[in-house]
């Protein structure tokens, strides 16, 4: 992003705020902007995805200068584009801190940019909230907070509350085909699930890797149909999933049963190939999630937003929830030390629980890593909601394994 569209976005942001107006009985911030930067893949193969995080950010800086800012001061999104790169994800930090001077920090979207940037941020003892990154035990610097709460081991935790709802359906899968992207996170649980899968007595008839960007997949959807498997797990990131199974549609293939990583929540779930598809999530839009007044206040913002972009799904999933509990928490963590000190910062985060939209989180386990907080959802209606546990699904639904 050049300085001129920089510029030009901070003067929409304040217009914005200066039309809007202040909520009633709070002062309007002032003063210096507290700036906060980052990157998002804006351009590239994970931007469809990152396009929700960007959304979920504007809304957040927009709301909290409607508000009293950070500290009684308004907030500055200095946003870049690392092209779904990590190396440039590494420069646009360094120059986020050494020529932007911002004051804070948010990750970028996606494990191989957070770990390039979370280097950065150990380089210069710089506090990094994050909301997707997928591999925690890399994640080895005592300032680095994650909002995606799939807990310290989730390539076995998540598989395996994956492979117990399947096992509660009349027909429990019996044969696996495992098919992932070597992207890093999406590889560490696909290969976390192979494990877990063998250990549960589930029979592996295909397992196939394939290079992050791919676009050719006629190949492997050639194979997946040869398999013919009862379950189909696709370590998938962005559209992964949509380009698969639209070879697959080619080939006249349908798979029985059908889970997808960390796809564009929205091209799945509108895609009548994506219909029944299995997901990992810590937020979808109804309820019990929706309960408390920020994540429905944030559910009709998005909405608005969403729809003017032109997103073909607009509700709040997974991917901008995430995006918003990292907001959230750099809110709370400023709010509560009243500082804007990265140290500070860290170590309030190290000792206090932060109500978020997706749960109280906390920041006191390995590699600040605490409860796994995943659920199962799946496309049903062309939505993707909540099926297991039983506890959190949306109300009506339930997984349908056919």
């Amino acid at each position: 992003m050049t300085l001129s569209a920089r510029v030009l976005g901070t003067i929409a942001i304040a217009l914005l705020v200066a039309l809007a107006g202040p909520v009633a009985g709070l002062a309007a911030p002032a003063g210096p902007p507290v700036r906060v930067g980052s990157s998002l893949a804006l351009t590239g193969p994970l931007a469809a995805t990152a396009l929700v995080h960007k959304i979920t950010g504007e809304i957040y800086v927009d709301e909290v200068n409607r508000k009293n800012g950070l500290l009684g001061r308004p907030v500055e999104w200095v946003l870049l584009d690392d092209q779904s790169k990590p190396d440039i994800a590494r420069t646009l930090y360094e120059r986020l801190i050494t020529v932007d001077k911002v004051d804070l920090l948010i990750g970028p979207y996606a494990t191989g940019s957070i770990l390039s940037a979370m280097g950065v941020a150990q380089r210069y003892d710089k506090l990094l909230v994050h909301h997707t990154f997928g591999i925690p035990h890399l994640a080895k610097y005592e300032r680095q907070f994650p909002t995606w709460a799939l807990g310290p081991e989730p390539g076995r935790t998540f598989p395996n509350l994956l492979f117990d709802a399947l096992a509660a359906a009349p027909k429990p899968p019996q044969t696996l085909a495992i098919v992932t992207d070597k992207f890093p996170s999406v590889h560490f649980m696909s290969t976390g699930a192979r494990e877990v899968a063998q250990k549960r007595g589930l029979r592996e008839v295909l397992y196939l890797e394939f290079e992050f960007g791919t676009r050719d997949f006629g190949p492997i959807a050639a194979r997946v149909k040869d398999a013919n498997p009862d379950f189909l797990w696709v370590g998938a990131i962005g559209l992964d999933g949509n380009q698969l199974l639209d070879a697959l549609k080619k080939i006249d293939y349908t798979p029985k049963s059908h889970f997808y990583l960390y796809p564009a929540p929205g091209p799945l779930a509108k895609a009548p190939e994506g219909k029944g598809a299995l997901s990992t999530t810590v937020f979808e839009e109804h309820p019990p999630f929706t309960q408390s007044p920020a994540a429905a206040e944030f559910v009709k913002l998005f909405r608005e937003r969403a729809a003017k972009a032109g997103l073909p799904y607009q509700a709040v999933d997974v991917q901008a929830a995430a995006s918003y509990t990292a907001w959230q928490l750099l809110e709370a963590s400023v709010t509560a030390a009243k500082s804007l000190d990265d140290k500070v910062l860290a170590q309030w985060l190290k000792t206090n629980r932060v109500d978020t939209i997706i749960g109280k989180l906390r920041f006191d386990g390995p590699n600040n890593y605490g409860d796994d907080l995943s659920k199962v959802k799946q496309v049903q209606d062309g939505k993707w909601l909540v099926v297991w546990p039983k506890e959190y699904a949306a109300p009506g639904a339930q997984l349908i394994v056919p």
